[in-house]
């Protein structure tokens, strides 16, 4: 069984993501097919990216908050990434997370729940593009919301029910693609 962690994009602590991350994770906690644990990027407590040497070339992080955050991404198959738009992007917090990491999140899965004045759909294009260079495999279904009709008064969550669809969607697409690049890493680890 695959294990997918729904990931947090924001830090902040006025923020509305953690409200997002729980209802999809009460959505794929109903399934039988995976497992799904929150994993909410502010409790790694992860500075601003400033390692020597950047990821792609080693696994021996000079930052401490780096280590438990690598272990994290690592025992997980595949992910769900809650995102914030920020001025048409990805937040910083989420940004720097990624970049700690390379290897960690080589031959997995993601999919993208995001929400903004426009959907989210800048910030979840951009996440598409910096999750390629990490061989992050993202899903096509996207689950976008808005802040003026999926939110009461943009600060509390209120997703409207057509949105639960989607979401099994994604998480159909999410396990399907994670349960299946899982034999990628498993030969990778054999053949070394």
């Amino acid at each position: 069984m695959v294990r997918i962690g729904i990931i947090t994009g924001s830090t902040r602590d006025s923020r509305v993501n953690t409200q997002v991350a729980e209802w999809v994770k009460s959505i794929a906690d109903q399934r039988t097919d995976a497992e799904f644990e929150l994993v909410d990027i502010k409790d790694y407590n992860l500075p601003r990216y400033n390692e020597s040497v950047p990821a792609v070339f080693t696994r021996d992080y000079q930052t401490p908050e780096a280590k438990p955050w690598s272990e994290k991404i690592d025992s997980l198959d595949g992910f769900i990434f809650v995102l914030a738009e920020y001025n048409k992007g990805i937040t910083s917090g989420l940004k720097d997370a990624i970049d700690y990491l390379y290897q960690e999140w080589n031959n997995k899965a993601a999919g993208i729940v995001s929400y903004g004045s426009t959907l989210g759909v800048s910030a979840a294009n951009e996440l598409r593009l910096i999750l390629s260079v990490p061989k992050v495999a993202t899903v096509g279904t996207h689950v976008g919301m808005s802040l003026f009709t999926d939110f009461e008064e943009m600060s509390k969550f209120n997703p409207a029910p057509f949105h639960k669809d989607t979401v099994e969607k994604l998480l159909d697409e999410v396990i399907e693609w994670s349960t299946a690049l899982k034999t990628i890493r498993v030969k990778e680890e054999v053949t070394v």
